[in-house]
Protein backbone atom coordinates (compact mmCIF):
# COMPACT_ATOMS: atom_id res chain seq x y z
CA UNK A 1 0.00 0.00 0.00
CA UNK A 2 1.45 3.35 -1.04
CA UNK A 3 1.30 6.12 1.53
CA UNK A 4 0.84 9.87 1.14
CA UNK A 5 4.01 11.86 0.64
CA UNK A 6 5.03 13.91 3.65
CA UNK A 7 7.39 16.83 3.14
CA UNK A 8 6.09 19.69 5.26
CA UNK A 9 2.93 20.46 7.20
CA UNK A 10 1.61 23.66 8.76
CA UNK A 11 -1.40 23.14 10.98
CA UNK A 12 -2.96 23.89 14.36
CA UNK A 13 -2.75 21.04 16.87
CA UNK A 14 -5.05 19.01 19.07
CA UNK A 15 -3.76 18.65 22.65
CA UNK A 16 -3.99 15.39 24.56
CA UNK A 17 -1.89 16.07 27.70
CA UNK A 18 -2.25 12.54 29.07
CA UNK A 19 0.77 10.35 29.82
CA UNK A 20 1.07 6.59 29.23
CA UNK A 21 -1.63 6.39 26.55
CA UNK A 22 -1.63 2.76 25.43
CA UNK A 23 -2.86 1.21 22.21
CA UNK A 24 -6.04 -0.14 23.83
CA UNK A 25 -6.98 3.41 24.74
CA UNK A 26 -6.14 4.58 21.22
CA UNK A 27 -8.30 1.87 19.61
CA UNK A 28 -10.07 -0.63 21.92
CA UNK A 29 -9.63 -4.30 21.06
CA UNK A 30 -13.31 -4.83 20.25
CA UNK A 31 -12.88 -2.68 17.13
CA UNK A 32 -10.06 -4.71 15.59
CA UNK A 33 -12.18 -7.12 13.57
CA UNK A 34 -12.11 -5.20 10.26
CA UNK A 35 -9.62 -6.38 7.67
CA UNK A 36 -9.32 -3.06 5.80
CA UNK A 37 -7.71 0.07 7.18
CA UNK A 38 -10.85 2.15 6.72
CA UNK A 39 -13.17 3.44 9.40
CA UNK A 40 -10.83 3.06 12.37
CA UNK A 41 -10.78 6.82 12.93
CA UNK A 42 -14.42 6.66 14.00
CA UNK A 43 -13.36 4.69 17.07
CA UNK A 44 -10.17 6.57 17.92
CA UNK A 45 -10.11 7.00 21.73
CA UNK A 46 -13.62 5.51 21.69
CA UNK A 47 -13.93 4.93 25.44
CA UNK A 48 -12.84 8.49 26.16
CA UNK A 49 -14.93 10.10 23.43
CA UNK A 50 -18.22 8.37 24.27
CA UNK A 51 -19.97 7.40 27.48
CA UNK A 52 -21.67 4.04 28.17
CA UNK A 53 -24.81 5.27 26.41
CA UNK A 54 -22.81 6.06 23.25
CA UNK A 55 -23.16 9.79 23.81
CA UNK A 56 -20.19 12.10 23.14
CA UNK A 57 -18.28 13.15 26.25
CA UNK A 58 -18.48 16.93 25.97
CA UNK A 59 -15.18 17.63 27.73
CA UNK A 60 -13.05 15.26 25.65
CA UNK A 61 -10.77 17.18 23.31
CA UNK A 62 -11.81 15.42 20.08
CA UNK A 63 -15.41 16.41 20.79
CA UNK A 64 -14.58 20.11 21.13
CA UNK A 65 -14.76 22.34 18.05
CA UNK A 66 -12.16 24.58 19.70
CA UNK A 67 -9.37 22.25 18.59
CA UNK A 68 -8.67 21.26 15.01
CA UNK A 69 -5.69 20.30 12.92
CA UNK A 70 -3.60 17.44 11.61
CA UNK A 71 -1.16 17.36 14.53
CA UNK A 72 -1.92 15.41 17.71
CA UNK A 73 0.17 16.51 20.70
CA UNK A 74 0.25 13.84 23.39
CA UNK A 75 1.82 13.32 26.80
CA UNK A 76 4.90 11.23 27.54
CA UNK A 77 5.01 7.50 26.69
CA UNK A 78 2.49 7.43 23.87
CA UNK A 79 1.55 4.15 22.20
CA UNK A 80 2.62 1.68 24.86
CA UNK A 81 0.88 -1.66 25.36
CA UNK A 82 0.07 -4.17 22.64
CA UNK A 83 1.67 -4.03 19.22
CA UNK A 84 -1.57 -3.50 17.28
CA UNK A 85 -0.95 -1.66 14.02
CA UNK A 86 -4.58 -0.54 14.16
CA UNK A 87 -3.57 2.23 16.60
CA UNK A 88 -1.60 3.98 13.86
CA UNK A 89 -4.40 3.29 11.37
CA UNK A 90 -6.98 4.90 13.68
CA UNK A 91 -4.95 8.07 14.24
CA UNK A 92 -4.20 8.44 10.53
CA UNK A 93 -7.78 7.66 9.54
CA UNK A 94 -9.00 10.38 11.92
CA UNK A 95 -7.04 12.92 9.85
CA UNK A 96 -3.82 13.27 11.83
CA UNK A 97 -0.51 13.27 9.92
CA UNK A 98 1.80 13.92 12.89
CA UNK A 99 1.88 12.83 16.53
CA UNK A 100 4.13 14.75 18.92
CA UNK A 101 5.28 13.40 22.29
CA UNK A 102 8.34 13.37 24.51
CA UNK A 103 8.51 9.56 24.25
CA UNK A 104 6.97 6.89 22.01
CA UNK A 105 6.77 3.16 22.49
CA UNK A 106 9.12 1.60 19.90
CA UNK A 107 6.55 -0.67 18.25
CA UNK A 108 4.00 2.12 17.94
CA UNK A 109 6.66 4.37 16.43
CA UNK A 110 7.55 1.72 13.83
CA UNK A 111 3.88 1.08 13.02
CA UNK A 112 3.26 4.81 12.62
CA UNK A 113 6.15 5.25 10.19
CA UNK A 114 5.05 2.20 8.20
CA UNK A 115 1.61 3.76 7.72
CA UNK A 116 2.47 7.35 6.81
CA UNK A 117 2.05 8.81 10.30
CA UNK A 118 5.04 10.87 11.46
CA UNK A 119 5.98 10.52 15.16
CA UNK A 120 7.89 13.61 16.30
CA UNK A 121 9.75 13.16 19.58
CA UNK A 122 10.72 16.36 21.41
CA UNK A 123 12.05 17.10 24.88
CA UNK A 124 9.65 17.27 27.80
CA UNK A 125 10.39 20.99 28.16
CA UNK A 126 9.59 21.68 24.51
CA UNK A 127 6.43 19.56 24.74
CA UNK A 128 5.26 21.71 27.65
CA UNK A 129 5.86 24.82 25.52
CA UNK A 130 3.66 23.38 22.79
CA UNK A 131 0.86 22.63 25.26
CA UNK A 132 1.16 26.15 26.71
CA UNK A 133 0.89 27.78 23.29
CA UNK A 134 -2.20 25.70 22.41
CA UNK A 135 -3.82 26.54 25.74
CA UNK A 136 -3.22 30.24 25.15
CA UNK A 137 -4.36 30.10 21.51
CA UNK A 138 -6.09 26.96 20.18
CA UNK A 139 -5.67 28.27 16.62
CA UNK A 140 -1.88 28.58 16.94
CA UNK A 141 -0.02 27.12 13.97
CA UNK A 142 2.90 24.72 14.01
CA UNK A 143 5.21 23.67 11.20
CA UNK A 144 6.68 20.23 10.71
CA UNK A 145 9.47 20.03 8.13
CA UNK A 146 10.58 16.49 7.46
CA UNK A 147 13.43 17.46 5.14
CA UNK A 148 15.18 19.50 7.83
CA UNK A 149 13.68 17.40 10.68
CA UNK A 150 12.40 20.49 12.49
CA UNK A 151 9.23 21.17 14.47
CA UNK A 152 8.52 24.89 14.84
CA UNK A 153 6.11 26.80 17.06
CA UNK A 154 5.28 29.57 14.58
CA UNK A 155 3.92 31.91 17.24
CA UNK A 156 7.26 32.07 19.07
CA UNK A 157 9.70 30.91 16.40
CA UNK A 158 11.03 28.21 18.73
CA UNK A 159 12.23 25.10 16.96
CA UNK A 160 13.08 21.56 17.98
CA UNK A 161 14.95 19.01 15.91
CA UNK A 162 13.67 15.43 15.80
CA UNK A 163 15.24 12.13 14.82
CA UNK A 164 13.96 9.71 12.20
CA UNK A 165 15.37 6.58 10.62
CA UNK A 166 16.91 7.68 7.27
CA UNK A 167 15.20 4.87 5.36
CA UNK A 168 11.78 5.73 6.81
CA UNK A 169 12.42 9.41 6.11
CA UNK A 170 13.06 8.63 2.44
CA UNK A 171 9.91 6.51 2.31
CA UNK A 172 7.75 9.28 3.77
CA UNK A 173 9.24 11.98 1.55
CA UNK A 174 8.46 9.88 -1.53
CA UNK A 175 5.21 8.27 -0.40
CA UNK A 176 6.74 4.78 -0.45
CA UNK A 177 5.85 1.72 1.50
CA UNK A 178 8.48 -1.03 1.66
CA UNK A 179 7.42 -2.56 -1.66
CA UNK A 180 7.35 0.82 -3.42
CA UNK A 181 10.88 1.46 -2.17
CA UNK A 182 12.14 -1.81 -3.64
CA UNK A 183 10.41 -1.10 -6.95
CA UNK A 184 12.05 2.34 -7.04
CA UNK A 185 15.43 0.63 -6.57
CA UNK A 186 14.86 -1.94 -9.31
CA UNK A 187 17.53 -0.52 -11.66
CA UNK A 188 20.16 -0.60 -8.92
CA UNK A 189 19.08 -4.10 -7.94
CA UNK A 190 19.27 -5.25 -11.56
CA UNK A 191 22.74 -3.73 -11.97
CA UNK A 192 23.93 -5.40 -8.79
CA UNK A 193 22.57 -8.77 -9.93
CA UNK A 194 24.28 -8.41 -13.31
CA UNK A 195 27.55 -7.53 -11.61
CA UNK A 196 27.40 -10.78 -9.65
CA UNK A 197 27.15 -12.97 -12.77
Amino acid sequence: MSIDKFITLTSPAVPLPIENVDTDQIIPARFLKAVERKGFGDNLFRDWRYDKNNQPVKDFVLNQSTYTGKILVAGKNFGSGSSREHAAWAIYDAGFKVVVSSFFADIFKANALNNGLLPVQVSEAFLEKIFAVIEEDPTAQFNVDLTSQKFTILKTGETSSFEINPYKKECLLNGYDDIDYLVACRDEIRSFELSRN
